[in-house]
C-alpha cells in the first residue's frame, strides 16, 4: 500500500440526485434523511478513493441543514479528504441544489457535514491511510478546522468515558 501523501485534489468527488416525489416528507420538502445518505454516499466514495480501499463510517459531525431541498431540485454534493490520520479520514461535504428546469440560477448552500470514516481490511480491522496533502489556502484552513473538530470529538470521548468510571 502506498502511503506517500495524496493531495486534497486526488479524491475530491461530486454526486448529483434530482430530487423526486418519492424523497419528499409530509411537508412536500425533501427529507433530510434522503439528503444524508447523498452526503454519506459522496463521503464513502472519497475515503475509499483516499485510502485505496474499504472504509466504513465511524462518525458525522455537525450535519448542518441550511436550506429545504424541494421536489425538482437537482442536487450536488462536494466532498474531499480534509484530514487523515493513522487509519481515519475526516471528509467534508457541500451539498447545493439548483432548479432542474433552469439553467444559469446560480446554486442554494442547503447543507455541510463532516464525517469520519475508517479505513478497514476485508476482516474489518482498520488498516493505515495515507496523509492528506493540502494544495489551497482553504484546503489549509480545512486541515487546521478537522484537527479542531477531531481534538473536539477525543475530548468528549475522555470525558464520557471518566463519567462512566464514577459509578452513581
Amino acid at each position: 500500500m502506498d502511503l506517500d501523501p495524496k493531495p486534497t485534489s486526488a479524491a475530491r468527488t461530486s454526486l448529483s440526485h434530482i430530487m423526486t416525489a418519492v424523497d419528499t416528507n409530509l411537508l412536500g420538502t425533501v427529507h433530510g434523511g434522503v439528503v444524508m445518505k447523498l452526503v454519506d454516499d459522496v463521503a464513502g466514495a472519497v475515503a475509499q478513493r483516499h485510502s485505496g480501499g474499504p472504509a466504513v463510517t465511524a462518525a458525522m459531525d455537525g450535519m448542518t441543514f441550511l436550506h429545504p431541498v424541494r421536489v425538482g431540485d437537482l442536487v450536488h454534493a462536494h466532498a474531499q479528504v480534509n484530514w487523515a490520520g493513522r487509519s481515519s479520514m475526516e471528509v467534508g461535504v457541500r451539498v447545493l441544489a439548483e432548479p432542474w428546469d433552469r439553467a444559469g440560477v446560480a446554486p442554494t448552500k442547503v447543507a455541510t457535514a463532516y464525517l469520519v470514516f475508517v479505513a478497514v481490511n476485508d476482516d474489518g480491522t482498520p488498516r493505515s491511510v495515507p496523509p492528506v496533502s493540502p494544495e489551497t489556502e482553504e484546503d489549509e484552513r480545512r486541515l487546521r478546522e478537522a484537527e479542531i473538530r477531531r481534538q473536539h470529538r477525543l475530548a468528549r470521548r475522555n470525558e464520557i468515558l471518566a463519567s462512566r468510571a464514577l459509578k452513581p
